[in-house]
């Protein structure tokens, strides 16, 4: 029988966060969320800052998850480009300063990073050892993120940076946004369609960060994607199959970019190309849902 464990996510209560909530419930352990907004008696008031009563429950725990950060899908204005910066760097900052000050601290740290951090790319892999880090906007915040959480090594506590890429879950994240266009009749590709779509499905990067907690070699940058090698024209015919729709317009360029302005997002979280490759996890002996949807 496996032993109960204690279960830190800090900023678990979106898609993600409770997504792996009710998997951990399930498996018997312990699970204290970290919110702005506890809505539920196992959750722990933060304000993801500083330091506050939240701090003493890290004592004696198994598992710490950081899933903290404000949103990208938004207009990257001045406001929300501080926001979506400061939002990952602070909360990395003061669970780091709380972690330093347990005695018996969580025996590994999983803390949220992007898969964004590489450069587009369709012909290159981007891999942990390989991949290319540029200086972009996303690519700069990815590098703060990790900076913070990889300033001080802590004794005792295994890092790992979940890299991860599109997260698709019937529940919620951009699958929600995709099924929408394709049912609307704009399911079909984004641009050229040619560009690389980096994605893991919920089921699956919960078996990665299963995966990575278990196995005690597993440390430092992890890309948490499929290793599925697919264009975005592949994806969105393999989700209009799902959905059962037959109709569907080609989205150009020009299209997103009046879109993404009316619905208040960027068009580079689609037209951008993510050649991501899951290599670590592969040289571990991960394996991998090869199936599309």
């Amino acid at each position: 029988m496996k032993n109960k464990r204690k279960i830190i996510i800090a900023g678990g209560s979106g898609f993600m966060g409770k997504s792996l909530e009710n998997h951990f419930k399930k498996l018997g352990d312990e699970v204290l969320i970290l919110s702005r907004k506890p809505t539920t008696t196992n959750t722990l008031v933060w304000d993801g800052k500083t330091i506050g009563k939240w701090a003493e429950y890290l004592e004696n725990s198994d598992v710490l998850i950081n899933l903290s950060g404000k949103s990208v899908d938004c207009r990257y204005n001045e406001k929300n480009k501080s926001l979506i910066l400061n939002s990952r760097v602070e909360s990395t900052r003061v669970l780091h300063e709380a972690v330093e000050n347990c005695e018996n601290p969580p025996k590994i740290w999983l803390n949220a990073s992007t898969a964004t951090i590489y450069t587009d790319s369709r012909e290159q892999k981007m891999t942990e050892k390989e991949g290319i880090i540029g200086d972009d906007f996303s690519m700069s915040v990815a590098k703060a993120w990790e900076k913070e959480f990889f300033k001080n090594e802590i004794k005792n506590v295994r890092k790992v940076a979940m890299r991860t890429s599109l997260v698709i879950g019937e529940t919620g994240g951009v699958f929600k946004v995709l099924e929408k266009l394709v049912k609307m009749g704009f399911g079909g590709k984004m641009g050229d369609g040619n560009q690389k779509f980096a994605y893991v499905k919920m089921n699956e990067f919960i078996k990665m960060l299963e995966f990575s907690i278990e196995n005690e070699q597993i440390q430092g940058p992890v890309n948490f994607t499929s290793i599925n090698d697919i264009t975005n024209a592949a994806f969105m015919k393999a989700l209009r199959k799902k959905l059962n729709q037959k109709f569907y317009l080609n989205n150009p360029e020009i299209l997103l970019t009046i879109g993404g302005f009316i619905l208040g997002t960027e068009k580079e979280l689609i037209l951008k190309s993510r050649y991501v490759y899951p290599e670590k996890l592969e040289s571990f002996g991960f394996e991998f849902d090869k199936t599309i949807l």
